[in-house]
């Protein structure tokens, strides 16, 4: 009765001006940035080329942010997505460039790799109920610390040239295939969250887990396969990495750790405010990522990505949680 109830209620205030606003305003905001760099800068950034590199080159942000909006819908934080990215694109390069592994075998032992680290979390957050925050944050670090001694602290290239054709070579509609995955996840993520009972029960279990465990949902199983879920998408990728890039760098992956979860806070703010969802988070990616390209067009310092993608974080976590929260008094309110 409570999941009629709660889905119901966004729809009869769907049209409501004030809802409406709120749900584009990062749409709003993406499309007032454009605007604003475009104006400073309009033979630089105003530029198919531009665009075209802007929506291709961002295909491992977006599927790692993606990868956070399972767990973060299930109320648990995913820090060791970072070292499974790096784990993946590195086993590929390992297996494929070093060791003459079949491409498709390489990608299957990744994903693989990946999934067990999060079956490993799983059992450690839901099952022996460990904080999700400490588990992660520890096996993130052990990733790192394998991925230095498989690669020998060594960047490792010559991937088959058949992983970079399919992901940034190749394009569909001017933009390369690496963008169309993402989107694919997105509409998965989507359906399975908007349309399904598994992802009904995710969000249930976020709200809070006492009354979801009242409503009869096994906690421990939706915990753990939100975890592996995690992992498995972060391992994908990582092996888009491997394909943007050709190789594996062994300390890739903490760069995307704060974009990542920047974007998904963010996205948490718009086209359904107070969830975490995919097409909020994937919007919010390419919000971050025009900011941070028309600041770089404009000749800022590289220190300036840090400060602009800690801000974000700050701010979108702050906003998220606003919205959290008015989102649950206006139900509560009826």
């Amino acid at each position: 009765m409570s999941a009629t109830t709660t889905s119901s209620k966004p729809s009869r205030h769907a049209l409501r001006p004030s809802v409406l606003v709120e749900r584009s305003g990062l749409v709003i905001a993406w499309i007032v940035a454009i605007a604003v760099f475009g104006i400073l800068k309009p033979d630089t950034f105003l530029t198919s080329a531009n665009f075209s590199t802007i929506f291709g080159s961002q295909a491992v942000l977006v599927v790692l942010a993606l990868a956070l909006v399972v767990p973060l819908t299930a109320g648990d934080y995913d820090l060791s997505i970072a070292g499974v990215l790096a784990l993946s694109s590195m086993l590929v390069a390992y297996l494929n460039a070093e060791h003459g592994v079949p491409l498709a075998f390489a990608i299957l032992a990744a994903l693989g790799a990946g999934a067990l680290v999060g079956a490993i979390n799983g059992a450690l957050a839901a099952v022996f109920e460990i904080d999700p925050f400490i588990v992660t944050l520890g096996t993130g670090t052990i990733l790192e610390g394998l991925v230095l001694w498989l690669s020998d602290s060594q960047t490792i290239s010559g991937i088959s040239t058949t992983l970079s054709d399919a992901v940034i070579t190749t394009r569909f509609l001017g933009v390369a295939l690496g963008f169309w995955y993402g989107i694919a996840l997105c509409v998965v993520l989507w359906i399975v969250f908007e349309y399904t009972p598994l992802g009904r029960r995710l969000l249930f279990v976020g709200r809070g887990r006492r009354v979801a465990a009242l409503s009869g949902f096994n906690l421990r199983r939706l915990r753990w396969g939100a975890l592996i879920a995690s992992g498995t998408i972060a391992a994908f990728a990582g092996v888009l990495y491997a394909g943007v890039t050709g190789g594996a760098d062994p300390s890739s992956g903490a760069t995307f750790l704060l974009p990542a979860y920047a974007a998904a806070f963010l996205g948490a703010t718009a086209i359904v405010p107070g969830r975490f969802n995919p097409w909020g988070t994937v919007i919010a990616v390419y919000f971050l990522v025009t900011g941070i390209t028309g600041l770089t067009i404009l000749g800022a310092a590289a220190w300036v990505q840090d400060v602009f993608y800690g801000t974000a974080l700050v701010l979108a976590v702050a906003l998220s949680t606003w919205s959290r929260r008015r989102s649950g008094a206006a139900a509560a309110d009826g």
